[in-house]
């Protein structure tokens, strides 16, 4: 049976994996993406600095999770900077990742096989996180294909119908057809 202690850091390791990390929207602009980049730096510093009144494990999980938020928020920046499904899930990826580093910290605290367990739970919980962002990127590439390839197919419907005009009705029938398809 575990320990009140334990299941209480393993739900915030489930709960910080859980949590989403990206606040999707449009792209930034390169001063925005400095301006974020400056202000997790600042905000590490900050919340670093706070753990220095600490000692011991909580000392060193203060500092990972110190650490982890300036990774999601410098990752969160670049995606939104790149606006660009790869730098999404490399975002998660990276969120995943920093997750796991604090749930490590958290785990120190136990001994025997509740460390081992613990550890391997947040192990699992970054692998299938990280899988996660992996195939969302996968599905979304297929998804632009699809889009892609269903476009083009109506594109050459389009202009084999503006084949039974002639003249100018012709040339306004594929300019509406590449209006239309050609984004």
């Amino acid at each position: 049976m575990r320990n009140p202690m334990f299941t209480r850091m393993l739900q915030g390791c489930v709960i910080g994996i859980a949590v989403p990390t990206l606040a999707f929207g449009a792209a930034m602009t390169a001063s925005e993406y400095d301006t974020a980049k400056s202000r997790a730096e600042a905000q590490f510093k900050s919340a670093r600095g706070q753990c220095d009144s600490l000692s011991g494990n909580p000392k060193d999980v203060c500092i990972a999770e110190a650490k982890a938020a300036e990774k999601k928020a410098k990752a969160d920046a670049e995606a939104q900077y790149k606006n660009t499904e790869k730098a999404r899930a490399d975002a998660r990826i990276a969120a995943a990742e920093a997750d796991y580093e604090v749930a490590k910290a958290r785990c120190d605290a136990l001994t025997g096989n509740d460390k081992d367990v613990c550890i391997k739970e947040a192990k699992a919980a970054e692998v299938r996180a990280t899988a996660d962002a992996k195939a969302t990127e996968k599905v979304a590439a297929v998804r632009q294909e699809a889009r892609e390839d269903k476009l083009e197919a109506d594109y050459k419907v389009a202009l084999e119908k503006c084949d039974a005009f002639s003249g100018p009705a012709k040339d306004s029938c594929v300019a509406s057809a590449k209006a239309k398809y050609r984004k």
